[in-house]
């Protein structure tokens, strides 16, 4: 259970909630527990692996992005990591205090600032990602590698769906914006 309430007693109590609405109940409840099933996974996460690196999931995350690419300007690992540049720049300060990150200026571009890891930064990640996929194995457990295949490519559909649609869907929201506020 990741709340005060089992995922059973909150899919109960939303059905008796909207009862009378014009709801596609189907893609709430799948919505939700992806929403569900990420926050479970990211708690357990941290409170595993990442608790003996003295990681966070954000700072995981953008040390897993500038090792991937061998580092990369800042703006794309705000990007890629799925974070604001503010939180980046807190984030990066904490890595670069810790050892685990080299912040150099763009040779071409002094206003670009380039982010790679330390050889510290590098052997922390070398050892803790094949950790943090024990883990990732974990969390599948109980799925047989076609199921898990299924369920990426599945979740695989959602985000292209969402990175070829959601700019259009959303400004044709706002045009004809009458939300409630």
């Amino acid at each position: 259970m990741t709340g005060h309430h089992t995922l059973a007693e909150t899919e109960r109590a939303v059905a008796n909630r909207i009862g009378g609405m014009p709801i596609d109940l189907h893609a709430m409840v799948a919505v939700s527990n992806i929403y569900r099933a990420a926050n479970a996974i990211r708690n357990h996460l941290e409170h595993s692996v990442l608790k003996s690196a003295d990681l966070t999931w954000t700072g995981f995350v953008v040390l897993w992005v500038i090792w991937i690419w061998d580092g990369m300007e800042t703006r794309h690992v705000a990007q890629e990591a799925g974070i604001s540049k503010g939180t980046l720049t807190g984030v990066v300060k904490t890595l670069i205090a810790r050892g685990l990150v080299v912040r150099t200026i763009h040779p071409d571009d002094g206003r670009l600032v380039l982010l790679s890891l330390s050889p510290k930064g590098a052997r922390l990640m070398n050892q803790l990602f094949p950790a943090f996929n024990a883990e990732e194995g974990f969390v599948v457990t109980g799925l047989d590698d076609a199921a898990v295949g299924d369920l990426a490519d599945r979740l695989r559909h959602i985000v292209a769906h969402l990175e070829a649609s959601s700019v259009d869907r959303q400004a044709a929201l706002r045009a004809t914006e009458s939300n409630p506020r």
